[in-house]
């Protein structure tokens, strides 16, 4: 279902909590694209986000649009599936927040059923599509550190009670399909997975040691094997009086290169200088995830924008995204049964 390099995406959004205006906004900053309509349970929540565009108390009302190409899927994590498998049977290319889904069968489902509806399906992995952070990929993709050795990543935040308190989905498996590791470092567990390449094996420990009220954990640890021998170490939590800018590592026999929330700040790698961007203010989630601006949504619905027309692929489609879930779910299943776990599970 391409559509010609003239025309207008038209997009709708599913779901108006937060995570939604960064969707509206990277919508309304694209030239190629445009918000028609948005659709929550709240008619009033609706109706701010959407500015003037339509507004429906049923995703269903939106989904039957003949006019809406795209539609944006913004509920909590445990209900992609449902919202995605209905969209992609109305002939609707999605694009949906990470997590693809809270389990590896109903990321698989979703998968299918974009398959099966011949749409397109991207995930939301903005953190992929900063200059730097692309430096960075084509510098270890190209060999230019050699072999790699450790591949590390940090996320140390702070969410605080209330956070958890203001839906009764957050923090419970059924709908956020995990704590840390699912919800807030799974974009650095991708950036790690798709630095360093495939993980073979892990071992996690996980606890919920600081927030009340929640089922899942608050703190995380784990140890990787990459299929390529080497190794790297996930640290992640939400219980930390006070959060600090998320960093990944890439060391190899040549090089060592480290980001912090998506910019380089050291660069040690022979015979080869650091490139130089224009500065790019992505904001910072480590206190409030409020904070984090649109300006990597943005490429990313300019991506999806883009292979609507061209026919391709988007560059984070339903099988990128799934990775990251894989290595997650391996890490919840080594620190439940305190024994190594090896990749595919």
């Amino acid at each position: 279902m391409a559509i010609p390099a003239s025309e207008t995406v038209v997009f709708g959004i599913i779901g108006a909590g937060t995570v939604s205006t960064l969707h509206a906004s990277a919508i309304r900053n694209c030239s190629e694209a445009r918000l028609a309509a948005v659709a929550d349970l709240c008619e009033e929540r609706a109706r701010k986000l959407a500015d003037g565009a339509s507004t429906y108390t049923s995703y269903h009302s939106l989904l039957e649009r003949p006019d809406i190409d795209v539609v944006c899927v913004c509920v909590p994590s445990g209900m992609h599936m449902s919202v995605c498998m209905d969209a992609a049977q109305a002939g609707k290319h999605v694009i949906v927040e990470k997590p693809l889904e809270v389990t590896l069968e109903k990321a698989d489902a979703i998968i299918n059923a974009c398959d099966a509806a011949g749409v397109k399906l991207g995930v939301i992995f903005q953190l992929r599509f900063l200059p730097d952070v692309g430096a960075v990929k084509e510098t270890v993709s190209s060999g230019t550190l050699g072999k790699l050795v450790m591949g590390d990543a940090y996320v140390k935040w702070h969410r605080s009670q209330d956070y958890y308190d203001s839906s009764d989905w957050r923090g419970t498996w059924q709908m956020d399909g995990g704590g840390v590791l699912m919800n807030q470092a799974i974009h650095h567990v991708d950036l790690l997975q798709w630095m360093m390449g495939p993980v073979d094996s892990v071992f996690g420990y996980t606890a919920t040691l600081v927030r009340e009220r929640i089922e899942v954990e608050d703190t995380a640890v784990a140890c990787l094997r990459f299929t390529s021998g080497a190794l790297g170490t996930i640290e992640a939590c939400t219980s930390a009086k006070s959060g600090v800018p998320a960093r990944l590592e890439i060391r190899g026999e040549t090089g060592n290169i480290v980001l912090e929330d998506g910019k380089i700040v050291l660069w040690d790698v022979d015979n080869v200088s650091q490139p130089a961007f224009e500065p790019v203010d992505m904001g910072s989630g480590f206190s409030d995830p409020k904070a984090i601006t649109s300006v990597g949504h943005q490429a990313q619905i300019r991506d999806m924008v883009r292979a609507i027309k061209e026919n391709r692929p988007p560059a984070v489609d339903g099988h990128e995204a799934r990775k990251a879930i894989e290595i997650i779910t391996a890490i919840y299943r080594s620190a439940r049964a305190g024994v190594p776990v090896k990749l595919p599970v």
